[in-house]
């Protein structure tokens, strides 16, 4: 027992100073926020768009858009095209609380979540029990959620938990690609719920289906079935960039609105402390 106290003496304090704090440094194969240049391929040879496995990216008269909903992060896209119409950045800021936000296109910025409203905030500010919920998932977004929970992260430090009982929380964090057969069990957990309640959809499989999207055994994304109040994007999403967006639905960061789609160094403009 005293080994074991003197090794914790000597490891010092591990908790990330984020968000006071620079972020951690993102590993070199981290791929962020994208940057669409459509002048780079003139001719719209579309062969991005065909390498694309979820049909995230979309060519219409020469115009590209990505839709970070259905990304999965693979960069197929960016291999496939000989010119570099997408290239990925190193920019963890993914997370948007409307739908439509999470569309990439030439001259867009992705535009930040923003924080709840003043009645929620009062409600769920300083301290957020969360239901974790994998519909489906193949436990990959699922592990970076857990991360979180860990001392070097320490999310329990903000006030925010997740617990057992969706009758014990304000809301539910849900993965995974929302299975048919998971369907009742997804709708009792969320009834369970007391009102007023908040629902996070965290990686594309729970955003738009991911790789299953259209598959008739799942819902294409959580919205199908409940109102979604914050998207973060990912396959999976860093744990940097769950806490970012659990951050600023929380009104605990605020570094401006939107993140410029030529923004490719990660915390750049970092929160202020």
């Amino acid at each position: 027992m005293i080994k074991a106290f003197l090794a914790r003496l000597q490891q010092g304090h591990r908790t990330m100073k984020f968000p006071d704090g620079p972020p951690p440094e993102m590993p070199d194969h981290f791929r962020g926020v994208p940057k669409v240049d459509p002048s780079r391929c003139p001719d719209g040879c579309k062969a991005c768009s065909e390498a694309c496995p979820t049909d995230a990216l979309r060519i219409i008269d020469k115009d590209t858009s990505l839709d970070l909903g259905r990304c999965l992060f693979c960069t197929e896209c960016q291999t496939a095209c000989p010119e570099g119409t997408i290239t990925f950045g190193s920019d963890y800021r993914l997370a948007a609380r409307n739908r439509a936000d999470l569309m990439v296109s030439k001259d867009d910025a992705l535009k930040l979540a923003q924080a709840l409203d003043e009645k929620l905030l009062k409600l769920f500010g300083r301290s957020l029990k969360l239901r974790q919920v994998s519909a489906g998932g193949c436990n990959a977004c699922e592990a970076d959620v857990n991360v979180l929970g860990t001392v070097g992260w320490d999310l329990s430090r903000f006030g925010i938990q997740m617990v057992a009982s969706p009758r014990h929380a304000d809301g539910l964090l849900i993965t995974g690609a929302l299975s048919k057969n998971m369907e009742l069990a997804i709708k009792k957990t969320y009834d369970a719920v007391p009102a007023p309640k908040i629902v996070i959809a965290v990686g594309a499989c729970a955003i738009s289906g991911g790789p299953y999207a259209g598959h008739p055994e799942v819902w294409n994304g959580a919205g199908a079935l409940f109102p979604v109040d914050l998207y973060i994007p990912g396959c999976p999403p860093h744990p940097l960039t769950i806490l970012d967006g659990l951050l600023r639905l929380l009104g605990r960061i605020e570094d401006g609105s939107r993140v410029a789609a030529s923004d490719h160094q990660g915390g750049t403009a970092g929160p202020k402390p």
